[in-house]
């Protein structure tokens, strides 16, 4: 029986409950329990989490037993047909928080099945697979959304707020870091490391904050990267990538940004997750770095382990409130919460024959919608086509976007004939 006296819901699932899930999910799922969510368009809408499928379920079991009665009692599903289980919990909605190389399938199940689904960055590896998830989403009116939980973070918005009110004028190039700590790679991403390189899992961020607050056509990307810690030294999975992309805009003018990734960095490095941005305009200069901006903490026998010295409080933290309520939030949690709020408004914010002008309101929200998210799959794809060439002995190739020979076409140096990736 609902608290509130409300028949409005949406049943949640969660495909993977992995490294992420007690920073994001988790409080997420517990404060929705709590205190449902409101909004003056659509009411009082409970979200319970009813299933999720995952590898092993030992995690699932874990936080079952842990959460106790803070969040909706769920299902664990596990094996070959776990995802058809869960959708036949009836769910309305699924969180896709597997290893990347297994979103499409996942994803396509689900949509397939009537689900709407919001999966974690990248949202997929291949254009072709962003083309038939878009396209089988919208043949069905379902909602197909991925997690940039960056764009919420207050200095990206601030930035994205200054350009588009013509503050800071025309980005003439920019420098994007992040470094994430050795057991990323050796230890909570073991299982799927091999044949794999940190900049599809997290310069994705980066080329969508890039991509949604400057705008322009993405042309080129070249891409080059290190190997030997992680891997053998000629091998395909990668320690560190250092991605460039060119960008032209309306004007003819160019711009080019240059992504550097990492998950070799030391794990007692003092930033455990180093972060660094700087965009140059024509007027002014943007530097953002994640150890300048926040607090430091040291607790003998805790950091930088088990303790970050330096913290991010605005992705995500845990609180006692003033008035003494405990709480954890941030933009990480956020992104959630906002998903959520417009799948709501979908379903509950109007009548039926509405239906479809509210589906195209959300549909055109481009920071998260799987349709705006092309020229970051096709940096993502270019990325790892280099890549590949590259630890089969051919380095230093390029990928053009909308070439005459395709959408998105590889050239080796020395060889004029193309190789098309779409």
């Amino acid at each position: 029986m609902s608290i509130t006296g409300s028949n409005r819901s949406l049943r949640a699932g969660m495909v993977g409950i992995g490294m992420i899930f007690d920073e994001t999910y988790r409080p997420f799922f517990e404060r929705v329990h709590r205190e449902q969510l409101f909004d003056r368009r659509f009411g009082v809408v409970e979200i319970p989490l009813v299933a999720v499928a995952s590898r092993t379920g030992q995690r699932a079991d874990a936080y079952r037993q842990a959460a106790g009665t803070n969040v909706h009692r769920f299902e664990s599903f596990t094996g070959d047909n776990a995802i058809e289980r869960l959708i036949e919990t009836g769910i309305d909605f699924a969180c896709v928080a597997t290893p990347d190389n297994r979103h499409f399938d996942v994803a396509r199940t689900l949509l397939d099945a009537g689900v709407h689904v919001l999966i974690e960055k990248p949202s997929v590896l291949r254009l072709q697979e962003l083309d038939d998830l878009v396209e089988l989403a919208q043949s069905k009116g379902l909602l197909a959304k991925v997690v940039y939980h960056k764009l919420l973070d207050p200095d990206h918005k601030k930035l994205r707020t200054l350009v588009v009110d013509k503050v800071l004028r025309h980005v003439n190039h920019g420098y994007c870091s992040l470094l994430e700590p050795k057991q990323i790679s050796g230890s909570q991403f073991a299982e799927w490391i091999t044949g794999r390189n940190p900049g599809t899992y997290v310069a994705v961020h980066y080329i969508k904050l890039i991509d949604f607050t400057f705008g322009g056509r993405l042309k080129t990307i070249t891409a080059t990267g290190q190997r030997g810690i992680v891997g053998p030294k000629d091998g395909p999975t990668w320690d560190s990538t250092q991605l460039r992309l060119i960008y032209e805009y309306d004007d003819g003018r160019e711009a080019a940004f240059d992504i550097h990734t990492s998950w070799v960095t030391p794990d007692n490095f003092p930033g455990y997750v180093e972060q660094e941005v700087q965009f140059r305009f024509d007027n002014g200069v943007w530097n953002g770095h994640s150890r300048k901006r926040g607090v430091e903490c040291t607790v003998e026998g805790e950091t930088p382990i088990s303790r970050k010295i330096t913290m991010n409080n605005h992705y995500n933290g845990t609180f006692v409130e003033p008035w003494g309520e405990r709480s954890q939030r941030g933009y990480g949690v956020e992104v959630l919460e906002r998903f959520a709020r417009e799948l709501a408004f979908l379903k509950y914010g109007g009548s039926a024959s509405d239906r479809p002008n509210r589906y195209a309101e959300i549909q055109s929200l481009a920071y998260n919608d799987l349709s705006s998210d092309r020229q970051t799959v096709a940096a993502v794809q270019a990325l790892e086509a280099i890549l590949e060439r590259q630890a089969a002995g051919e380095p230093d190739c390029v990928v053009r976007v909308g070439d005459p020979n395709g959408k998105l076409v590889l050239y080796r140096p020395g060889d004029s004939r193309p190789v098309v990736l779409c």
